[in-house]
Protein backbone atom coordinates (compact mmCIF):
# COMPACT_ATOMS: atom_id res chain seq x y z
CA UNK A 1 0.00 0.00 0.00
CA UNK A 2 1.42 3.37 -1.00
CA UNK A 3 1.62 6.36 1.34
CA UNK A 4 -1.38 8.11 -0.19
CA UNK A 5 -3.44 4.92 0.01
CA UNK A 6 -2.58 4.62 3.70
CA UNK A 7 -3.84 8.15 4.29
CA UNK A 8 -7.27 7.15 2.94
CA UNK A 9 -7.39 3.62 4.38
CA UNK A 10 -9.71 2.50 7.17
CA UNK A 11 -8.05 -0.82 7.96
CA UNK A 12 -8.88 -1.92 11.49
CA UNK A 13 -11.42 0.87 12.03
CA UNK A 14 -14.94 0.14 13.27
CA UNK A 15 -17.81 2.25 11.99
CA UNK A 16 -21.42 2.68 13.06
CA UNK A 17 -23.52 4.00 10.18
CA UNK A 18 -27.17 4.91 10.72
CA UNK A 19 -29.65 4.84 7.86
CA UNK A 20 -27.50 2.18 6.21
CA UNK A 21 -30.32 0.07 4.78
CA UNK A 22 -30.81 2.43 1.84
CA UNK A 23 -29.52 5.40 -0.12
CA UNK A 24 -26.55 7.39 1.12
CA UNK A 25 -26.07 5.17 4.17
CA UNK A 26 -25.72 2.03 2.05
CA UNK A 27 -23.23 3.76 -0.24
CA UNK A 28 -21.14 4.89 2.74
CA UNK A 29 -21.12 1.37 4.18
CA UNK A 30 -19.91 -0.07 0.89
CA UNK A 31 -17.19 2.55 0.41
CA UNK A 32 -15.98 2.24 4.00
CA UNK A 33 -15.82 -1.54 3.68
CA UNK A 34 -13.82 -1.17 0.45
CA UNK A 35 -11.39 0.99 2.45
CA UNK A 36 -11.03 -1.70 5.12
CA UNK A 37 -13.54 -0.80 7.86
CA UNK A 38 -15.74 -3.18 9.80
CA UNK A 39 -19.36 -2.02 9.84
CA UNK A 40 -22.30 -1.84 12.22
CA UNK A 41 -25.28 -0.83 10.11
CA UNK A 42 -28.49 0.62 11.52
CA UNK A 43 -31.59 0.68 9.36
CA UNK A 44 -35.30 0.00 9.20
CA UNK A 45 -35.29 -2.86 6.68
CA UNK A 46 -33.94 -6.16 7.97
CA UNK A 47 -34.03 -7.57 4.44
CA UNK A 48 -31.87 -4.78 3.04
CA UNK A 49 -29.49 -4.94 5.98
CA UNK A 50 -29.10 -8.67 5.38
CA UNK A 51 -28.19 -8.04 1.74
CA UNK A 52 -25.72 -5.36 2.79
CA UNK A 53 -24.20 -7.76 5.28
CA UNK A 54 -23.70 -10.40 2.57
CA UNK A 55 -21.96 -7.81 0.40
CA UNK A 56 -19.63 -6.53 3.12
CA UNK A 57 -18.73 -9.97 4.45
CA UNK A 58 -17.80 -10.95 0.88
CA UNK A 59 -15.23 -8.14 1.08
CA UNK A 60 -13.78 -9.78 4.20
CA UNK A 61 -15.28 -7.32 6.69
CA UNK A 62 -16.97 -7.92 10.01
CA UNK A 63 -20.61 -6.84 9.92
CA UNK A 64 -23.40 -6.40 12.44
CA UNK A 65 -26.92 -5.05 11.92
CA UNK A 66 -29.15 -3.18 14.36
CA UNK A 67 -32.71 -2.05 13.72
CA UNK A 68 -33.60 0.24 16.62
CA UNK A 69 -35.92 3.20 16.14
CA UNK A 70 -34.00 6.51 16.11
CA UNK A 71 -37.14 8.42 17.04
CA UNK A 72 -36.86 6.79 20.48
CA UNK A 73 -34.16 8.10 22.81
CA UNK A 74 -34.04 4.77 24.65
CA UNK A 75 -33.67 2.70 21.48
CA UNK A 76 -31.05 5.08 20.12
CA UNK A 77 -28.95 4.68 23.26
CA UNK A 78 -29.36 0.91 22.92
CA UNK A 79 -28.05 1.08 19.33
CA UNK A 80 -24.83 2.65 20.58
CA UNK A 81 -24.44 -0.04 23.23
CA UNK A 82 -25.11 -2.85 20.74
CA UNK A 83 -22.62 -1.40 18.26
CA UNK A 84 -19.85 -1.17 20.83
CA UNK A 85 -20.53 -4.67 22.09
CA UNK A 86 -20.52 -6.09 18.56
CA UNK A 87 -17.18 -4.55 17.59
CA UNK A 88 -15.47 -3.96 20.92
CA UNK A 89 -15.70 -0.20 20.38
CA UNK A 90 -16.55 2.26 17.61
CA UNK A 91 -13.99 4.51 15.94
CA UNK A 92 -16.23 6.19 13.35
CA UNK A 93 -19.83 7.35 13.73
CA UNK A 94 -21.77 8.37 10.63
CA UNK A 95 -25.15 9.93 11.41
CA UNK A 96 -26.72 9.35 8.01
CA UNK A 97 -30.32 8.52 8.93
CA UNK A 98 -32.83 11.29 8.43
CA UNK A 99 -36.45 11.99 7.64
CA UNK A 100 -38.02 14.81 5.63
CA UNK A 101 -41.66 15.67 6.32
CA UNK A 102 -42.25 18.83 4.32
CA UNK A 103 -45.11 21.32 4.17
CA UNK A 104 -46.03 24.95 4.83
CA UNK A 105 -45.06 26.09 8.31
CA UNK A 106 -48.52 27.50 9.08
CA UNK A 107 -50.06 24.07 8.48
CA UNK A 108 -47.30 21.96 9.98
CA UNK A 109 -48.25 19.36 12.59
CA UNK A 110 -46.27 19.51 15.83
CA UNK A 111 -45.99 15.73 15.97
CA UNK A 112 -44.18 15.81 12.62
CA UNK A 113 -41.91 18.56 13.98
CA UNK A 114 -41.09 16.45 17.06
CA UNK A 115 -40.38 13.34 15.00
CA UNK A 116 -38.13 15.28 12.62
CA UNK A 117 -36.10 16.71 15.50
CA UNK A 118 -35.89 13.33 17.23
CA UNK A 119 -34.44 11.50 14.22
CA UNK A 120 -32.41 14.26 12.56
CA UNK A 121 -30.96 16.03 15.60
CA UNK A 122 -31.55 14.29 18.92
CA UNK A 123 -30.45 10.83 17.74
CA UNK A 124 -27.07 12.11 16.45
CA UNK A 125 -26.54 13.83 19.81
CA UNK A 126 -27.38 10.68 21.78
CA UNK A 127 -25.12 8.50 19.65
CA UNK A 128 -22.27 11.01 19.81
CA UNK A 129 -22.61 11.34 23.58
CA UNK A 130 -22.48 7.56 23.96
CA UNK A 131 -19.52 6.92 21.65
CA UNK A 132 -17.31 9.92 22.38
CA UNK A 133 -15.91 8.64 25.72
CA UNK A 134 -14.33 5.67 23.94
CA UNK A 135 -12.95 7.86 21.16
CA UNK A 136 -11.52 10.32 23.69
CA UNK A 137 -9.92 7.51 25.70
CA UNK A 138 -8.27 6.11 22.55
CA UNK A 139 -7.40 9.63 21.30
CA UNK A 140 -8.78 8.67 17.92
CA UNK A 141 -12.26 9.14 16.51
CA UNK A 142 -14.39 10.54 13.72
CA UNK A 143 -18.00 11.75 13.76
CA UNK A 144 -19.55 12.57 10.39
CA UNK A 145 -22.99 14.12 10.31
CA UNK A 146 -24.93 13.89 7.06
CA UNK A 147 -26.70 17.22 7.07
CA UNK A 148 -28.26 19.05 4.11
CA UNK A 149 -27.85 22.20 2.08
CA UNK A 150 -31.21 23.23 3.56
CA UNK A 151 -29.38 23.63 6.86
CA UNK A 152 -27.54 26.53 5.22
CA UNK A 153 -29.82 27.96 2.51
CA UNK A 154 -33.56 28.69 2.40
CA UNK A 155 -35.98 26.25 0.77
CA UNK A 156 -39.74 26.62 0.76
CA UNK A 157 -41.83 24.20 2.85
CA UNK A 158 -38.78 22.81 4.66
CA UNK A 159 -39.02 24.64 8.01
CA UNK A 160 -38.74 21.57 10.24
CA UNK A 161 -36.19 19.76 8.09
CA UNK A 162 -34.07 22.89 7.68
CA UNK A 163 -34.21 23.64 11.40
CA UNK A 164 -33.10 20.09 12.25
CA UNK A 165 -30.21 20.22 9.79
CA UNK A 166 -29.19 23.72 10.85
CA UNK A 167 -29.17 22.42 14.40
CA UNK A 168 -27.06 19.45 13.29
CA UNK A 169 -24.52 21.85 11.78
CA UNK A 170 -24.39 23.80 15.04
CA UNK A 171 -24.02 20.57 17.00
CA UNK A 172 -21.13 19.61 14.73
CA UNK A 173 -19.24 22.79 15.56
CA UNK A 174 -20.02 22.67 19.26
CA UNK A 175 -18.86 19.06 19.63
CA UNK A 176 -15.72 19.89 17.68
CA UNK A 177 -14.87 22.61 20.20
CA UNK A 178 -15.12 20.07 23.00
CA UNK A 179 -13.23 17.12 21.52
CA UNK A 180 -10.66 18.45 19.03
CA UNK A 181 -7.98 18.49 21.75
CA UNK A 182 -8.49 14.72 22.09
CA UNK A 183 -7.72 14.06 18.41
CA UNK A 184 -11.38 13.47 17.58
CA UNK A 185 -12.75 15.14 14.46
CA UNK A 186 -16.41 16.13 14.02
CA UNK A 187 -17.58 17.33 10.60
CA UNK A 188 -20.77 17.63 8.57
CA UNK A 189 -21.62 17.05 4.92
CA UNK A 190 -24.41 19.13 3.38
CA UNK A 191 -25.57 17.51 0.13
CA UNK A 192 -27.92 18.78 -2.50
CA UNK A 193 -30.74 16.49 -3.66
CA UNK A 194 -29.18 13.04 -4.00
CA UNK A 195 -30.55 10.55 -6.51
CA UNK A 196 -31.42 7.79 -4.09
CA UNK A 197 -34.70 5.95 -4.58
CA UNK A 198 -36.45 8.56 -2.43
CA UNK A 199 -34.67 11.44 -4.14
CA UNK A 200 -35.77 10.25 -7.55
CA UNK A 201 -39.37 9.92 -6.39
CA UNK A 202 -39.49 13.37 -4.82
CA UNK A 203 -37.58 15.33 -7.45
CA UNK A 204 -38.29 13.69 -10.81
CA UNK A 205 -41.25 15.95 -11.67
CA UNK A 206 -40.06 18.77 -13.96
CA UNK A 207 -42.02 21.41 -12.02
CA UNK A 208 -39.88 20.62 -8.94
CA UNK A 209 -36.63 19.64 -10.58
CA UNK A 210 -36.21 22.34 -13.24
CA UNK A 211 -36.39 25.47 -11.02
CA UNK A 212 -33.98 23.89 -8.54
CA UNK A 213 -31.44 22.94 -11.18
CA UNK A 214 -31.77 26.37 -12.79
CA UNK A 215 -30.21 27.80 -9.59
CA UNK A 216 -27.46 25.16 -9.52
CA UNK A 217 -24.41 26.10 -11.62
CA UNK A 218 -23.38 22.44 -12.01
CA UNK A 219 -26.84 21.72 -13.42
CA UNK A 220 -27.34 18.37 -11.76
CA UNK A 221 -28.17 16.55 -8.55
CA UNK A 222 -25.78 14.31 -6.60
CA UNK A 223 -25.15 10.57 -6.63
CA UNK A 224 -24.89 8.53 -3.40
CA UNK A 225 -21.28 7.54 -4.07
CA UNK A 226 -20.26 11.22 -4.22
CA UNK A 227 -21.45 11.69 -0.65
CA UNK A 228 -19.82 8.41 0.37
CA UNK A 229 -16.48 9.50 -1.08
CA UNK A 230 -16.56 12.72 0.94
CA UNK A 231 -17.45 10.68 4.03
CA UNK A 232 -14.46 8.42 3.33
CA UNK A 233 -12.16 11.44 3.27
CA UNK A 234 -13.59 12.71 6.57
CA UNK A 235 -13.29 9.23 8.13
CA UNK A 236 -9.69 8.71 7.02
CA UNK A 237 -6.36 9.94 8.44
CA UNK A 238 -6.15 12.30 5.44
CA UNK A 239 -8.60 14.65 7.19
CA UNK A 240 -7.10 14.67 10.69
CA UNK A 241 -6.75 18.48 10.60
CA UNK A 242 -10.29 19.02 9.28
CA UNK A 243 -12.56 19.75 12.23
CA UNK A 244 -15.91 21.51 12.56
CA UNK A 245 -16.24 21.81 8.79
CA UNK A 246 -19.62 22.12 7.07
CA UNK A 247 -18.84 20.59 3.68
CA UNK A 248 -21.22 21.63 0.90
CA UNK A 249 -21.85 19.19 -1.95
CA UNK A 250 -24.44 21.08 -3.94
CA UNK A 251 -23.02 22.11 -7.27
CA UNK A 252 -22.64 25.78 -6.35
CA UNK A 253 -26.27 26.46 -5.35
CA UNK A 254 -25.29 28.32 -2.18
CA UNK A 255 -22.71 30.45 -4.00
CA UNK A 256 -25.15 32.41 -6.16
Amino acid sequence: MTAWQQRFALEGRRALITGASSGIGTAIAEVFADAGADIVAQGRSQERLARLGDSLRAKGRRFSAVTGNLASAEETAAIADQAQQAMGGIDILVNSAGIAITGPAVEYDLSDWSQTMAVNLTAPFILSRALLPGMIARRCGKIINISSQTGVIALKDHAAYAASKGGLNALTKSLMAEVAEHNVQVNAICPTVVLTEMGKQLWSAPERKDPFLARTPAGRFGEPVEIADMALYLASPASDLVNGAIMMIEGGYSSI
